[in-house]
């Protein structure tokens, strides 16, 4: 096999796993949690003194969680989309689905380790976790968001016959942040700048936020309130809530070209008055 096909596929592998969109930041949690069990096999390993064998009934314990695990994740999808949904709500609520279902299948594939784990030290052999991690692997490379497990998604979202826009909704930018590292170097950075500049706040900050410059101090609402004018929380308009995917924006209630309709229900249908008995004719058999 020459190089050039083995870097093209490099390549592409590392342009979907560093992507800045929803798919790559859903590769990127799968990659953090593939390795988690190795963690926990060393440290079982240490408890246990490095032995393999094990009693049965922790063996099959173990393996019996794992295969549960295995075929739930196997079988399971997300619920199909509601009727009348529009493009932008589609892709929201694809994309919200997309990323529960995802998070299940991570979540199946570590409980059967976790479950090994503790099956392990009970029996005092590495047998049952090894089993149960060479089992969960496979629901782990299930949660990721491949051809086949985005093609199935979609398709179960679709089952109510609505157009669930998938594909589009994995491909909105998102920056590119990993799990764990991302939040970590973010706190290391934030303390070292801290440090570097000795703890001290700007003059603006420390005196507190400035008053706008077209505001003026209200006497008499802080005589009836007992608060000054700068803790009253300004009254703002309610505004319709945002896109959670960017690229669908979402009408301004200000710019719109007329006031909106107000749906009334229609009135009720008046039943008929029921005749007095005296009104009835009197039925007779012909």
């Amino acid at each position: 096999m020459s190089a050039e096909p083995v870097k093209r596929l490099y390549r592409e592998a590392v342009d979907a796993v560093m992507a800045p969109d929803e798919a790559g930041r859903l590769w990127r949690t799968v990659l953090v949690c593939l390795p988690a069990p190795i963690p926990i096999l060393a440290l079982v390993a240490l408890a246990v003194g490095g032995g393999w064998s094990a009693a049965g009934v922790w063996i099959l314990a173990s393996v019996s969680v794992a295969v549960a695990a295995l075929l739930l994740a196997a079988v399971v999808q997300p619920s199909p989309l509601p009727e009348g949904l529009s493009t932008g709500a589609s892709v929201r609520r694809s994309l919200h689905r997309y990323r529960q279902i995802t998070s299940l299948r991570l979540a199946l594939g570590l409980v059967p380790v976790a479950v090994g784990a503790g099956c392990s030290i009970a029996g005092g052999g590495l047998l049952p976790l090894a089993a149960a991690m060479a089992l969960s692997w496979p629901q782990l490379a299930l949660a990721a968001p491949t051809f086949f497990s985005i093609t199935r998604a979609r398709r179960a979202m679709e089952a109510w016959g609505t157009k669930a826009y998938l594909w589009a909704a994995l491909a909105q930018p998102a920056p590119v942040e990993w799990p764990v590292l991302t939040p970590t170097a973010a706190w290391i950075r934030a303390r070292l700048d801290a440090r570097r500049t000795g703890g001290a706040q700007p003059p603006a900050e420390a005196a507190g936020p400035a008053a706008e410059p077209g505001e003026e101090p209200d006497d008499e609402a802080e005589a009836a309130t007992g608060l000054p004018t700068r803790l009253a929380a300004p009254s703002a308009a309610r505004q319709e809530p945002a896109d959670l995917v960017p690229g669908f924006p979402v009408q301004d209630p200000a710019t719109a070209t007329g006031p909106r309709p107000i749906v009334r229900a229609p009135a009720p249908a008046r039943r008929p008055l029921r005749p007095l008995r005296r009104d009835r004719r009197s039925k007779t058999k012909r």
